[in-house]
């Protein structure tokens, strides 16, 4: 039995999202070059022995998360095996993701010299777009005079409008008519991941940004910036594709100074009382 290609026409059945696909097959493959058996041999015992190899490697509890549920869909999905075992390993304690200042994303986006590259971390800033997902559109997934652009597969395997900055529609519009094919070109198709996160590097040093900045820096501060300005939660949600708000309040944390000077409607009745007696005071 070809346990890849099933474990693929399965996902695909399933209609599990791409990065899910690719991501399963990888551990899988690693798991039958070190369990070199037949499949319909595979036990528990060989996956929870792999799973010990993995956190001796120093895998995080992430990493380790995922290649159990690779296993067990493997496992149970595939091969009908019983795979019963709830493991749950300790995940890495969350941080506040590093987010730029407008002056920041201002300096940033100067110390960019090449044009299609200031546009493209523009675009990125101001639609709150993934790397991924900046690099890959084409004519087709934008509406220069709507305003309107469409991430197609996104994370999830999702479509999702995003809104395009009035201030780059015209520049946007102009490298499209030379573009007919990826908006962004690069040598092979369109950009790579890895040359925007160059682009970003250098400008950062130019720019003397001295916070570790990467491509999601510049969607992390989209999204930190619209709920500072005063856009409602649901509405960045939305923008960002995040499929529960949960996800999108980790940048209320970051807008502290923002709810720190939001007066409390109990406050406001205090001082609506206090002013009412200054009006008394004030009329004998």
């Amino acid at each position: 039995m070809d346990v890849i290609e099933a474990m693929k026409k399965e996902m695909l059945r399933r209609k599990l999202s791409h990065r899910t696909i690719v991501t399963y097959i990888f551990y899988v493959k690693k798991f039958l070059k070190h369990c070199r058996k037949d499949p319909k041999e595979f036990s528990k015992k060989d996956v929870m022995e792999y799973l010990d190899k993995c956190v001796e490697r120093g895998f995080s509890g992430n990493s380790l998360n995922v290649v159990h549920n690779a296993l067990r869909f493997m496992m149970i999905d595939i091969l009908r095996k019983g795979m019963r075992v709830n493991i749950k390993y300790a995940k890495t304690p969350k941080t506040n993701p590093e987010v730029l200042s407008r002056d920041e994303v201002r300096r940033l986006i100067a110390a960019i010299s090449n044009p299609k590259h200031k546009l493209l971390i523009s675009l990125m800033y101001g639609a709150g777009l993934r790397v991924s997902e900046a690099i890959k559109l084409t004519k087709q997934d934008l509406d220069i005079d709507a305003g309107i652009g469409w991430v197609r597969h996104g994370k999830g395997d999702k479509d999702r409008p995003f809104i395009i900055p009035e201030c780059i529609k015209k520049k946007l519009g102009e490298l499209l008519r030379d573009n007919p094919s990826y908006t962004f070109t690069g040598q092979k198709g369109h950009l790579t991941a890895r040359s925007v996160q160059e682009i970003i590097a250098r400008a950062a040093r130019k720019a003397k940004i001295k916070k570790n900045i990467h491509p999601h820096t510049l969607r992390h501060s989209f999204a930190t910036h619209l709920i500072e300005a005063g856009n409602d939660v649901t509405v960045v949600q939305a923008l960002l594709g995040h499929g529960e708000v949960r996800s999108t309040m980790t940048y209320l944390h970051m807008a502290k100074p923002m709810l720190i000077n939001t007066t409390s409607p109990l406050d406001l009745l205090q001082l609506r009382k206090v002013f009412k007696r200054t009006q008394v005071f004030m009329s004998q």
